[in-house]
C-alpha cells in the first residue's frame, strides 16, 4: 500500500508546482530589483563625485516622475506654507 505523500494527486501536483514558480519569479525579481538599486546607487555616487547634490537629484527624479499639474499644485502649496511661516519674502 502506498502512502499519501508518494501518491499525490494530479491537481495537488499542479497546484504545489504553480506555488514554487510564483515564488521562484518573485525571487528572481526581488534579485533584479536589488541589482537595478545597487546601480541607482552607484549613478549618484558618480553624480556626487562629479561634484553634484545627490539630494537635489533625488529631488528632481521624484518631481519628473509627477505630472505638471501635480507638480504645480504641490508646488503651489509648499510656497503657501513657507509665506505662511514667514520663510518667503
Amino acid at each position: 500500500m502506498a502512502t499519501a505523500a508518494a501518491v499525490e494527486r494530479p491537481a495537488a501536483r499542479f497546484a504545489k508546482d504553480h506555488l514554487k514558480a510564483f515564488v521562484e519569479r518573485v525571487e528572481r525579481l526581488e534579485e533584479e530589483k536589488k541589482a537595478i538599486a545597487d546601480d541607482i546607487r552607484d549613478v549618484y555616487a558618480e553624480a556626487k563625485a562629479n561634484g553634484f547634490d545627490v539630494k537635489a537629484l533625488r529631488t528632481i527624479v521624484r518631481l519628473r516622475k509627477q505630472d505638471a499639474d501635480e507638480r504645480r499644485e504641490q508646488e503651489a502649496i509648499l510656497e503657501t506654507y513657507l509665506h505662511a511661516l514667514g520663510m518667503l519674502t
